[in-house]
């Protein structure tokens, strides 16, 4: 009788592992108390990785890995032994049984894994932020999963929680994002996440008007939300009124004049701004009537608008050409892949990214759908025009001594249809207004380059931006 130990007991590789080596021993899955790795000393059995070797490593259909990937993270003290057996069939004349439904183990295998993905599921929809009081943009939520899914879901939260900085604490571990990186530690208590904060009320509010008593069906509500989940939920304190209030609001649905249908989405409330506005509203007060526009067709289907963030007084405005998918999730420019790159070349001539204005020349992502994924449009040059209000007055209210264009929509934005990026990028122009600027390729456009010449672009792209360090102390008056 062997042994075998994997910890944490999820982990794919220390499965993989002890797998390996009991396969090489030929030791049969009978043969092979997983249960007993972590009392080892207790039941004195022989660790299977000590095991000699008696043949090479089987092949193992890639697919068996990522069943294995997902049924670790069940909780079942017994899915290591049925893995095992899985593998040791696959091994020993039985390769095609993990495609056989109708079998013991692997519908035993599908159904573990089943439920692990639906508990992935209930964490991306029950977790709930909420900021840590006195500290802005940092947030905290507790969650308690049914199974071992932190590691496995928190990446999710990564890509779109982008932009602020967040912790997940659970009752066996926690994990942490920091704006750049996702990192993992040790687990908390309910009482290390707050208990509230100003978003619930506002939360509450969105949830009571949306709840639709006609379609009500506890069993089902129940089903698709867990009662264990509702004590960390802000909108699960109003369901017993919602609930028992249901009956009267839908007669008064019932009892209700016919109205004719409205468009999904409300008509434009914000109007262009003009010259005369743009020069006497803040950009606090610009950026909020940005929030409304409705100039092109981009707003219906992206999540917001993104304007610029930054210093009023800024010295420097660097003008990216439109939101990307990160972006356009969080509200923020420049915080997706191109935004990272970004920041390593600001770190790397040791500029204060905090010091700059980062904005773009189109407000809204442009996108296709593929699937899940949102796939990255270039806008067109009435997106621009329909946006140029908009940039005007930001430069007007920053009023930057130098602008840098990063790729050929932002370049138009700034110098217009006949200017020529490849040919006059890393040169300074002198716009009307005496403002000195250059164009550069955008940081996308590195990330999309082969390989073997990426970081030969990237060196002539820093080239190109090393210009603010030598930028003209006094920038030509206008008219002289």
């Amino acid at each position: 009788m062997w042994s075998a130990a994997v910890e944490p007991a999820w982990s794919i590789d220390a499965f993989r592992e002890a797998a390996r080596a009991a396969l090489r021993a030929e030791v049969a899955p009978e043969y092979l108390d997983w249960e007993a790795g972590s009392q080892q000393a207790l039941l004195a059995l022989p660790d299977v990785r000590e095991a000699p070797a008696l043949r090479a490593s089987p092949r193992v259909p890639s697919g068996f890995l990522g069943i294995a990937e997902t049924v670790l993270c069940h909780r079942d003290s017994q899915r290591h032994g049925l893995l095992y057996r899985l593998l040791w069939r696959v091994a020993h004349d039985e390769p095609h049984v993990l495609g056989t439904p109708t079998d013991a183990d692997t519908r035993r295998a599908m159904q573990l894994a089943q439920e692990v993905r639906r508990d992935a599921h209930k964490m991306k929809a029950f977790v709930r932020f909420r900021e840590v009081p006195g500290e802005h943009d940092n947030f905290i939520a507790w969650f308690e999963p049914g199974h071992h899914i932190l590691q496995r879901v928190a990446p999710f939260f990564a890509r779109r929680f982008a932009g602020m900085r967040w912790a997940i604490l659970t009752p066996e571990g926690s994990a942490l994002w920091d704006g750049e990186s996702l990192s993992f530690g040790p687990g908390g208590a309910p009482d290390n996440a707050p208990a509230f904060d100003a978003g619930d009320d506002l939360w509450r509010t969105y949830y009571s008007n949306i709840f639709n008593p006609a379609r009500l069906n506890p069993r089902m509500m129940r089903q698709e939300m867990p009662l264990r989940y509702w004590k960390h939920l802000p909108e699960a304190h109003l369901l017993p009124s919602l609930i028992n209030g249901a009956g009267v609001r839908v007669r008064k649905m019932a009892e209700r004049e016919h109205a004719a249908p409205r468009r999904r989405i409300p008509a434009p409330v914000v109007a262009e701004p003009t010259d005369e506005n743009l020069r006497d509203e803040s950009l606090a007060s610009l950026r909020k009537a940005a929030q409304g526009c409705r100039a092109c067709p981009l707003w219906e289907p992206a999540t917001q608008t993104v304007f610029g963030e930054g210093p009023e007084n800024a010295r420097i405005l660097v003008l990216g050409e439109q939101p990307g998918d990160m972006e356009d999730l969080s509200g923020r420019p420049f915080v997706g892949p191109a935004g990272k790159l970004l920041d390593r070349a600001l770190a790397d001539l040791g500029i204060d990214r905090s010091q700059l204005y980062l904005t773009n020349a189109v407000k809204h992502f442009r996108f296709e759908r593929r699937g899940k994924q949102r796939l990255h449009r270039n806008p067109e040059a009435s997106h621009v025009q329909a946006c140029r209000s908009w940039l005007a007055g930001e430069i007007e209210r920053v009023r930057p001594q130098l602008i840098v264009c990063l790729g050929g929509t932002a370049a138009l934005a700034v110098f217009g249809k006949d200017f020529r990026l490849m040919e006059q990028r890393g040169t300074w122009q002198t716009l009307h207004d005496g403002t000195r600027a250059f164009a550069t390729v955008h940081p996308a456009w590195i990330l999309r380059q082969p390989e073997n010449t990426q970081q030969k672009a990237y060196a002539n792209w820093l080239d190109d931006l090393r210009l603010l360090l030598n930028s003209p102390a006094d920038p030509p008056t206008p008219g002289a």
